[in-house]
C-alpha cells in the first residue's frame, strides 16, 4: 500500500493515545496539520509561541494519562520550543516533540530553516530521530514514544522532511501500537531483594527516620502515607514532588528539610538518623543549594542509576521503579515491624502533634505580618485553599511566588501542583494552566504567577480566550524580579534589572480576551476568589492581579542567602561583607 507521511503520523499519534498537539503550521508542517484536523481523537491546538506549546506539552504528561506532543516547524520552531523541552528533560517529564524538516530529495544548499537540529536538541532530549522514508514513520513514532516514557522519562525529537510528509511512499505494514508493543523485547531489571532487605533493617533499627520524597515517588502515595505511619516518619518533598505527599496528613512537614525549610520539616528532621528517599536527585532547589544535612543511613530509591551517590553518599542505593519497589519495601518491613515493635504509636503521636504545632506558629508569624496597604501572601494562600477543591490543580510559575506556595498552600493531591524546577524556566505558568486546564476540563485549575514570569507568556492567554478555557492566571504583582531582587539586596544592597516598573495588566485582559480582577487588599481575597471561580465555570479566563507584599522573606531565601555565603572563600566573604555595608553607610 502507499500513504503519506503525514497520513502514517496522525495514525501512530493516535496510536499511542496523543490527545492534543501544541505548535504553529508552516511550510514544513502543513500537510500534518492537514491530517490531524481530520482526526476524530487528536486536537491540533494553535498557541502563539513554540516555548509556550511546549510548556502546554509538559503541563499534559504531569497532568493527565497522554502524553504531551508538539507540532512544530524546523529551526526557528525548534529553538522557540527549545526551552520547554529543556524544562521537561531536566525534570523528567515525556514529550513528543515532531518537527518539519527541509527536503531530502533536494539538489540544492541552503533551504530555508535549514540547520542541523538534532546536534541543537542531543543535550535537552533521551533521543533524536530523523525519517528517511514513509516505511519508518509509524514504527519511529512507537520507538520514541517508547523511550519517552520508560526509566526516567523526558522528551525525544523527531524530524520528518516536508517531501515525506507530502508525497505517498510504499509502506508494507502499518501495525497498530499494541502489535508492535509485542513484538518488542521487555528488558526486566532484576529486583534488587536483598537492598531492600538492608533498607528494611536499616529502617527497623533508625530511632528517628524520615522520608524525603520527589517527584518520582508522585504515584506510590498509597505507599508511602502507609510508609509514614508504620514507621512514624515525618515526610518531607522536593520543590516539583510537593504533591507527592497529602499536604494535609499530619506527618506532612513541607519542602526540603534544612535550614532552608519551613520550622515544621527543620524541627522534624534535625536529628534524622535514616533517611530514605524516592525519586529526587538531591539536586540544588530541593537541597537549598545544597544545604540539607543527610545522614549516613540514606536509603535512596531512583529509576535513574546515576542519580544514586551522585550528591550525598547512600548506605543502600537501589535502583528502579518507586511503583515496583516500594510496596514491596512497605511488605517487608510490616512483616518486621510486627514481629519486633509494639511501641511505635506512641511516638508517632508526638511527632504529629509536634508538626502541627510548629506548622500553626509559622502560620501565625505570617498572619501576623504587617504587610501594610499590600496582600498578606499567607492570609491569600488560606483563602485559596478553603475556595479550592481537593482535586483542584495548582500550576506555579518561577520565582518569589514558588516558595510562597510552596510554603504557604498545603497540596492534598498528587500531581496536582507542577511547577519547572531543575530547568527552572520563567514563562511556565500561563501556558501550563492552560494546558492543565484542557487536560481536566472539570476541575478547578489556578495559576500562581509572578509579574516578571506573567510578562514573558501572558499573551498566550489568548488561546484560552479562543478556546474558552476558564482558569484563574494570578499574577504576583510587586513590580520587581522578587526573588532575585531579594537576593541582591544582601550582598549588594542594590536592585541591579530587577525592577520592572509598573504595568497595567488590565490591558492585558483587554487584549487577550480575559476577564479582570484586582486584589488591593486582604480584606478583598475572599469576594474576589469567589467571583473568580464564578467566571471560571462560565468558561473565561481571569487574571487576577494581586498586590502582592513580598516584603518577609520566605526561609528558602533566608536559608540559600546564609547558605551560599558560609560557603564564600574567606577573602570573598570580607570583600562582599565591606561592599554591603559601605553601600548601605553611603546609599
Amino acid at each position: 500500500m502507499k500513504k503519506t507521511g503525514a497520513w502514517l503520523v496522525r495514525y501512530a499519534l493516535e496510536q499511542i493515545g496523543v490527545r492534543y498537539t501544541f505548535g504553529i503550521p508552516g511550510v514544513h508542517n502543513t500537510e500534518i496539520y492537514d491530517e490531524l484536523n481530520n482526526s476524530d481523537l487528536i486536537h491540533p491546538m494553535l498557541v502563539t509561541h513554540e516555548g509556550c506549546g511546549a510548556f502546554m506539552a509538559d503541563a499534559i504528561s504531569r497532568t493527565s494519562d497522554s502524553i504531551g506532543a508538539v507540532v512544530i516547524v524546523p529551526a526557528a520552531g525548534v529553538t522557540h520550543a527549545a526551552s520547554g523541552i529543556g524544562e521537561a528533560f531536566l525534570d523528567g517529564i515525556p514529550m513528543l516533540v515532531i518537527a518539519g524538516g527541509v527536503r531530502s530529495d533536494s539538489q540544492f544548499k541552503y533551504q530555508l530553516h535549514d540547520m542541523d537540529q538534532h546536534t541543537l536538541l542531543k543535550p535537552i532530549t533521551k533521543k533524536t530521530f530523523k525519517i528517511k522514508s514513509q516505511e519508518e514513520v509509524v514504527e519511529t513514532l512507537y520507538e520514541a514514544y517508547q523511550i519517552a516514557v520508560s526509566g526516567e522519562p523526558g522528551p525525544v525529537f523527531v524530524e520528518i522532511p516536508v517531501n515525506i510528509q507530502l508525497y505517498e511512499g510504499p509502506v508494507e505494514s502499518i501495525p497498530t501500537y499494541k502489535e508492535y508493543s509485542k513484538t518488542q523485547t521487555v528488558i526486566h531489571t532484576p529486583f534488587p531483594s536483598a537492598s531492600v532487605d538492608e533498607a528494611v533493617e536499616l529502617l527497623i533499627k533508625a530511632k528517628k527516620p524520615g522520608l524525603f520524597l520527589g517527584w518520582g515517588a508522585v504515584d506510590v502515595t498509597t505507599s508511602t502515607v502507609e510508609l509514614a505511619e508504620l514507621l512514624g516518619a515525618p515526610v518531607s518533598t522536593t520543590l516539583q514532588g510537593l504533591s507527592s505527599f497529602p499536604g494535609n496528613h499530619p506527618l506532612h512537614c513541607g519542602m526540603s528539610f534544612g535550614v532552608a525549610a519551613v520550622p515544621a520539616a527543620t524541627k522534624a528532621f534535625s536529628d534524622c538518623d535514616c533517611l530514605l528517599a524516592v525519586g529526587t536527585r538531591f539536586a540544588e532547589i530541593a537541597t537549598a543549594s545544597f544545604g540539607v544535612t543527610v545522614p549516613k543511613n540514606l536509603i535512596h530509591i531512583d529509576i535513574n542509576p546515576d542519580v544514586l551517590n551522585a550528591n550525598y553518599p547512600a548506605k543502600v542505593g537501589i535502583t528502579g521503579d518507586a511503583k515496583l519497589i516500594l510496596p514491596e519495601l512497605l511488605k517487608r518491613l510490616k512483616l518486621k515491624i510486627q514481629l519486633t515493635d509494639h511501641s511505635r504509636k506512641e511516638r508517632t503521636e508526638k511527632i504529629k502533634s509536634d508538626i502541627l504545632k510548629n506548622k500553626q506558629a509559622y502560620k501565625d508569624e505570617w498572619f501576623q505580618h504587617d504587610s501594610k496597604e499590600r496582600v498578606n501572601p499567607a492570609k491569600f494562600f488560606s483563602v485559596l485553599r478553603t475556595t479550592l477543591p481537593d482535586d483542584g490543580f495548582v500550576v506555579v510559575d518561577d520565582g518569589n511566588h514558588t516558595f510562597l506556595t510552596a510554603e504557604l498552600m498545603p497540596i492534598h493531591q498528587p500531581k496536582h501542583m507542577i511547577s519547572p524546577t531543575d530547568f527552572n524556566c520563567m514563562g511556565y505558568a500561563v501556558p501550563a494552566t492552560i494546558a492543565t486546564k484542557l487536560a481536566n476540563p472539570d476541575k478547578a485549575v489556578i495559576g500562581i504567577i509572578g509579574d516578571g514570569a506573567f510578562l514573558m507568556t501572558c499573551m498566550e492567554i489568548v488561546t484560552a480566550s479562543r478556546n474558552k478555557i476558564g482558569a484563574i492566571f494570578t499574577v504576583f504583582n510587586d513590580g520587581e524580579l522578587a526573588q532575585i531582587a531579594q537576593a541582591q539586596q544582601v550582598p549588594y544592597n542594590r536592585k541591579t534589572c530587577t525592577v520592572l516598573g509598573t504595568t497595567r495588566f488590565e490591558g492585558i485582559a483587554v487584549a487577550t480576551g480575559a476577564e479582570y480582577l484586582r486584589i488591593e487588599s486582604n480584606d478583598e481575597i475572599q469576594d474576589k476568589l469567589e467571583t473568580a471561580w464564578n467566571l471560571t465555570q462560565e468558561g473565561r479566563p481571569v487574571i487576577l492581579d494581586v498586590h502582592i507584599d513580598y516584603s518577609k522573606k520566605t526561609r528558602f531565601t533566608q536559608g540559600i542567602v546564609g547558605t551560599n555565603i558560609k560557603r564564600l572563600p574567606f577573602a570573598a566573604k570580607i570583600r562582599m561583607i565591606s561592599r554591603a555595608l559601605v553601600r548601605k553607610v553611603t546609599g
